[in-house]
């Protein structure tokens, strides 16, 4: 599957080429504060499948509320989230913010909430997800 995204201003562009691995909503209140929103969307890649192919992100490293960290890529002119990258013991994993890619209608619905005890009330779980209060398991390869 080739997808291809960017930021909201147009300066910084991507292009993945590969199979996602999974589409997961999460409402950890990291999440929520960094996307202002109430929760994030994005889809698991191999790190090999991306390219930047125009313009130079900005990453904010953080620890997560698993514990461990998380950067947080964006444009710096605009700052729209566009990557995720995860401590994980393996580290060839990458995430895009799903309202990054041009054509997010590609890909099929999230299959895993989590953190779902930080998920706001008045948000409905989605019924064919598997919910886990915590973080998703690796992906296999």
């Amino acid at each position: 599957m080739k997808l291809e995204g960017g930021c909201l201003c147009g300066p910084v562009r991507y292009e993945f080429s590969g199979d996602p691995l999974r589409h997961v909503i999460c409402h950890c209140r990291d999440c929520q504060r960094a996307s202002g929103s109430a929760f994030h969307v994005g889809v698991v890649i191999m790190r090999k499948d991306l390219k930047i192919v125009r313009g130079e992100p900005r990453t904010f490293r953080q620890i997560g509320e698993s514990g461990r960290w998380i950067d947080r890529t964006f444009c710096p002119n605009c700052g729209s989230g566009l990557l995720h990258e995860l401590e994980l013991r393996e580290p060839e994993y990458l995430v895009i913010k799903t309202g990054s890619l041009d054509n997010p209608y590609a890909l099929v619905a999230p299959i895993f909430e989590i953190f779902l005890k930080s998920k706001l009330p008045w948000i409905s779980a989605i019924s064919e997800t598997t919910k886990l209060d915590e973080m998703v398991p690796q992906p296999a390869r």
